[in-house]
């Protein structure tokens, strides 16, 4: 399970965290799926209980994702804004957060997975997924580079975290 975990992190984090950090989520997550209650009573700070969505190791991962993996929002609007701003003003975007605000969710996204394939091309581009299950917000996903996605998806179907492209998903919802 950990060796499994450390290389679902190490692709879903796409360099943005260190093999430290990475290693240490790992294990803990480890921990936590093999048994919950002794790491509850090891960890009493972790905030979690029996009402979650999801199992207590799942939410140590998603938990210990920093904000330039793991993409929170309501809108696509403030997604887009999310990720442009992880890549840092360096890097420019062709596509602008505030063209997707009168845009209807699939259309908005396929805007977004457009310029982010156009990124990193000797890496297959970004790929949008939607990660685990959605806490607080409508939208949860990381960016995942398109030569890893058939391994990724290997990887949390392994683990028992939710893991699918965003665009074909919203497509899929849409057209039921």
């Amino acid at each position: 399970m950990k060796t499994a975990l450390v290389e679902l992190i190490n692709k879903i984090s796409s360099g943005c965290m260190s093999e430290t950090e990475i290693v240490k989520v790992a294990d803990e997550a480890a921990q936590a799926f093999a048994d919950p209650e002794a790491f509850l009573t090891a960890n009493p700070d972790i905030n979690y209980d029996d009402t979650f969505p999801m199992p207590l190791g799942e939410w140590i991962v998603v938990g210990s994702l920093p904000d330039t993996v793991l993409f929170q929002a309501d809108t696509y609007q403030d997604l887009f804004a999310q990720i442009v701003a992880s890549f840092g003003p360096g890097v420019a975007f062709n596509l602008k957060s505030k063209q997707l605000a009168k845009t209807e969710a699939l259309t908005a996204l396929n805007r977004i997975q457009i310029q982010m394939s156009a990124m990193n091309p000797e890496n297959g581009g970004y790929v949008l997924m939607n990660f685990s299950q959605l806490l607080d917000d409508e939208i949860q996903i990381v960016l995942v580079y398109g030569n890893d996605v058939p391994r990724v998806l290997e990887l949390c179907a392994q683990v028992g975290i939710k893991g699918e492209p965003s665009l074909e998903a919203l497509r899929v919802a849409v057209h039921v």
